[in-house]
């Protein structure tokens, strides 16, 4: 009689997420959206666009990337019509993803 074998999956690494508070909320029929969880993109979220512009917060690579990693995911209608603080904010959100850690590390450890 053999044994049963149980197949060992690695787990997969956890996509970071960061959440962003709206300054100015969404309303989506009788729903309001006032908190954005935007995820680390991985590449296949960042095609269409070049890294550069989103580094640089560009209002049409924004817009092309932001629905795809966005819950509740964004339409490029509501991404349009945001208050400008919130597309900041989000923008920061999704560049910040895009810098490695080490220098993010560097950059903390600088004397203000």
């Amino acid at each position: 009689m053999t044994e049963p074998t149980t197949e060992h999956t690695p787990a997969l690494p956890s996509v970071p997420t960061e959440q962003v508070e709206l300054d100015t909320p969404l309303q989506r029929g009788k729903q309001t959206v006032t908190a954005i969880t935007v995820r680390k993109p991985l590449a296949g979220a960042l095609r269409g666009v070049t890294l550069m512009d989103v580094m640089q917060m560009d209002v049409q690579a924004l817009t092309k990337v932001l629905p795809r990693i966005t819950d509740p995911a964004l339409t490029e209608a509501e991404l349009r019509n945001m208050d400008p603080a919130d597309l900041v904010q989000l923008g920061t959100v999704v560049s910040g993803f895009l810098v490695a850690k080490r220098f993010k590390e560097e950059a903390s450890s600088l004397p203000a």
